[in-house]
């Protein structure tokens, strides 16, 4: 039988002080919410809230305390005497009002004044996202130095489990992708070429695009839209049910068990997937020129050893650890940034592919520029 919710209420200039008693969860606080809703918190900008008394306390609890805080006007409702689980309720239900208040913001205002509001916020936010993720980088880089120290920190199953599903079970659909965009770069510089009675040069265009962007750019997005979100998915999933936490208190360190062999899995696979992207995205060009320009595959493949500098291929393989890592990477931090709802697990998962399509754009273009200055 749940005890009846009871609460004394008393303030000392700025600061109020709600005292709690019996049970606070959903199927209780009928009876007390209003009562609470009314409270007089007019001059009250701090809320201290004694749970040395409350039996149980969930969401629905935290959630009503917290909103008589917001109405004081305070950031957040604080906790006196509460267990470390209370406390994480009213940080979550403080969270959830954070979000709220930020949505309202950004979809009541619609000045200029507001319009440069936001493009400040949003390049802040800009900002804080790029240093974090370079922090995150040097704590990963960091947490592999120290496996490549003492190889029996690895966790080799995980290593094999994930190269499985992020590599070979992506073998299939990079292969099948490429295909086509071969033939569609060939079908391409057939139509543009044949104008100028010179569609042999088909080859070269299929050769130095496939070898040198379009295997490693192709392979790289798929990877971004799958490996990059199952990543998030999983470790998400893994927070909000605590087992996250579970590892630390276990003496565990999250890097090392969930971030560490999926990095190593991308730096190993990312290129294995860009040679099959590659074979595939030629056979493509290869299988058009055969059908529409009648050059049968032995010429094709004749041509381009002799007209296409194996150097494209290698500055293509260059590319594909680091997009790997930025996958894997990008995933992994947002999957723990992830909180205890089920919205955050959405938001984070969106925003990490949001993040990996465009890092891997900006970063093509980098190499672009720094291959161009070397000559390659």
């Amino acid at each position: 039988m749940p005890a009846q919710p009871e609460f004394s209420y008393q303030t000392d200039g700025s600061t109020a002080r709600l005292v709690l008693q019996g049970d606070w969860t959903v199927h209780t606080i009928g009876k007390v919410s209003s009562e609470i809703a009314e409270l007089d918190v007019s001059g009250v900008d701090r809320l201290d809230v004694d749970c040395s008394d409350v039996g149980r306390l969930d969401t629905a609890g935290a959630y009503i305390i917290d909103r008589l805080a917001e109405d004081a006007g305070a950031e957040s409702a604080s906790p006196v005497n509460a267990t470390d689980q209370i406390a994480a309720l009213f940080e979550q239900a403080s969270a959830v009002r954070s979000q709220e208040t930020e949505t309202f913001e950004q979809s009541s205002s619609y000045g200029f004044v507001d319009l440069l509001e936001r493009t400040g916020r949003t390049t802040h936010h800009f900002v804080r996202e790029m240093v974090e993720t370079l922090s995150f980088l040097g704590e990963t880089v960091v947490s592999m130095l120290h496996v490549i120290t003492k190889p029996a920190r690895m966790r080799w199953t995980a290593l094999v489990s994930v190269m499985e599903d992020s590599g070979l079970d992506a073998v299939p659909i990079v292969a099948f992708l490429a295909f086509f965009v071969g033939m569609v770069i060939a079908f391409i510089g057939a139509t543009t070429l044949s104008e100028f009675g010179a569609t042999i040069f088909t080859v070269e265009l299929v050769g130095i695009a496939v070898l040198r962007e379009f295997a490693v750019i192709l392979t790289a997005i798929i990877l971004a839209g799958r490996t990059n979100s199952a990543f998030t998915a999983q470790i998400g999933a893994m927070k909000m049910r605590q087992e996250v936490d579970a590892m630390v208190t276990l003496g565990l360190n999250p890097m090392d068990v969930l971030v560490v062999p999926r990095v190593f899995a991308m730096l190993i696979m990312t290129p294995v997937l860009t040679v099959v992207a590659t074979i595939f995205g030629i056979g493509g060009g290869a299988f058009v020129s055969w059908i529409a320009l009648d050059i049968n595959p032995t010429v094709f493949i004749n041509r381009m050893q002799e007209f296409v500098p194996i150097e494209n291929f290698w500055v293509g393989m260059s590319k594909a650890p680091v997009f790997g890592l930025v996958v894997a990477l990008i995933g992994c931090r947002q999957g723990l940034l992830v909180g205890g709802s089920v919205q955050s697990l959405g938001q984070a998962t969106t925003k990490s592919v949001v993040q990996a399509l465009f890092s891997i754009i900006v970063i093509d273009a980098l190499f672009a520029v720094f291959y161009m200055e070397l000559g390659i």
